[in-house]
């Protein structure tokens, strides 16, 4: 609690309530609206896809408000990992600590890959330009003409901007992050309200997808059957809420930013609450008008990326020019969700390199801007080599089940803190916790369960990859194992600034 304290060697306190709602804003609301909702929709829920995203949001919920007392109680940066430390020691720590790497880090990637292909889509559209394919894909790629990509460097460019401009400081940053999300939820809502009279009653009869549906043959030529389970009814839905769960992937970066809120006490549960309100009643409504203009079978032969922008096109006569600012919203999504994570990541590493479990160049603050911008440069060069040279399908599938890890913990660290610390000072209290604890931890347990053993695979390699890191150097390192007071002889005091 100390270690909040502001002064010229800690990240500077600069955003109010209105730049932390617009934060998880910025966060949340990416192409998960514009590509998991079609997905969901066609695949699995068909118009119910409406009740997917109460259930996911539910999930979420639960988790954000363990978040919340989190936030209020621990104004630190770090999320999961401060949190985590605070009720269940160091060891527990550094796992969530290193797999939320998983989530900012790859999250970052995976969504600057997809950026890469919609800026080629908006230079197409807007002025007959494309990118060569060999400098727009990873080397393990190949188009039909038999085209090797080489780099991705699109990819690599917007993470350096981005990078640039979290260097400069983080109140530039959430006002850039600010107009953004003006203009991505400006569109969301041109769509619901242009859209809304183009809605066809047909398409939402019958609401949940009917086991007699059919099959449908998809562009790949593989036939998708309606009849097989977890492909209609209610369990449709529940699978399309685990689809659209990924959509929400980013309130809990809101966390991250405690230790540069002016009143963290108050306005970071406001931030992720209210941001999470805000995107549940938008996806809904959107995913609502999405499927009554459309019908959900479209979705799949359409091919997901581009459903939204098809159903404007085929069935909104005269609003071709939407369309196009679809490709504009879905980039300008693209560019604050990779602010967001890059912006978390390094905060989470910052708040480990003071607690001495990495090197003390993650915890150097720039002597100007006090924004540690050794270890953005840092995270700049590890996610550039995973967004220029791997594909998205291998990095995005390794986002999803780190985040789900964090929320578990979370909710159980309140359930702990809860019965061994009955009297600390709360600014916000979870309610009903041991309700809400329990039910958060098992939603997002079923959740990771429902993972492929891919990404099980993945997620032990990384680990194992941490504990080496852990006992080579970051036990020997710890500040709680030496004191906190008393350093090691290496290395120096992370809060000096260089």
């Amino acid at each position: 609690m100390a270690a909040s304290a502001e002064s010229e060697k800690t990240l500077k306190r600069t955003l109010g309530p209105t730049a932390l709602i617009a934060l998880g804003i910025g966060a949340i609301i990416g192409a998960g609206l514009f590509v998991r909702t079609a997905a969901a929709a066609g695949g699995n829920a068909g118009p119910a896809v409406t009740i997917s995203f109460i259930i996911a949001a539910i999930g979420c919920a639960l988790a954000g408000l363990c978040y919340a007392e989190f936030a209020s109680m621990i104004p630190i940066a770090g999320s999961a990992y401060t949190y985590s430390y605070a009720t269940m020691g160091e060891f527990i720590a550094w796992i969530i600590g290193w797999d939320l790497v998983l989530e900012y880090a790859l999250g970052a990637a995976t969504v600057a890959i997809g950026w890469s292909q919609y800026l080629n889509d908006l230079l197409q559209t807007f002025f007959g330009l494309s990118i060569p394919y060999q400098y727009c894909h990873s080397p393990f790629q190949v188009s039909e003409a038999g085209v090797h990509g080489l780099v991705n460097l699109p990819a690599i460019l917007i993470i350096f901007l981005l990078t640039l401009l979290l260097i400069r400081g983080t109140a530039e940053s959430a006002a850039v992050n600010n107009v953004i999300v003006l203009v991505k939820v400006a569109i969301v809502l041109l769509i619901i309200g242009f859209g809304w009279q183009f809605i066809n009653p047909l398409n939402h009869t019958p609401y949940m997808i009917p086991a007699n549906a059919g099959t449908i043959k998809l562009n790949t030529g593989v036939l998708h059957d309606y009849a097989a389970s977890g492909n209609h009814g209610w369990f449709g839905v529940l699978r399309g809420a685990s689809i659209v769960f990924f959509a929400f992937i980013g309130f809990d970066a809101v966390s991250t930013a405690a230790q540069e809120a002016k009143n963290p006490q108050k306005d970071m549960p406001m931030g992720i609450l209210i941001s999470l309100v805000i995107c549940t009643a938008l996806y809904i409504l959107f995913s609502h008008v999405l499927t009554g203009i459309a019908s959900y079978k479209e979705f799949l032969t359409q091919g997901s990326e581009a459903s939204v922008s098809y159903a404007i096109r085929h069935h909104m006569p005269g609003f071709e020019w939407l369309a196009k600012l679809v490709t504009v919203a879905i980039l300008a999504g693209f560019s604050s969700v990779i602010l967001v994570m890059l912006m978390g990541q390094t905060r989470v590493f910052y708040t480990m390199s003071t607690d001495g479990l990495v090197p003390g160049v993650f915890a150097k603050l720039h002597p100007k801007h006090r924004t540690p911008y050794k270890s953005q440069w840092l995270f700049f060069g590890f996610v550039s080599i995973f967004a220029g040279f791997v594909p998205d399908s291998i990095v995005g599938d390794m986002v999803s089940i780190g985040t789900l890890f964090a929320f578990v913990l979370v909710c159980i660290g309140i359930f702990i803190l809860r019965r061994t610390d009955p009297n600390i000072n709360r600014p916000f209290k979870t309610p009903l916790y041991y309700i809400v604890c329990p039910l958060g931890a098992l939603v997002c347990l079923g959740m990771i369960f429902s993972e492929g053993w891919e990404n099980w695979a993945r997620l032990i390699v990384w680990l194992i990859i941490g504990f080496i890191v852990y006992f080579g150097y970051s036990i020997k390192h710890s500040k709680v194992r030496h004191g906190v007071n008393e350093l090691p002889k290496d290395p120096p005091n992370p809060h000096y600034v260089d």
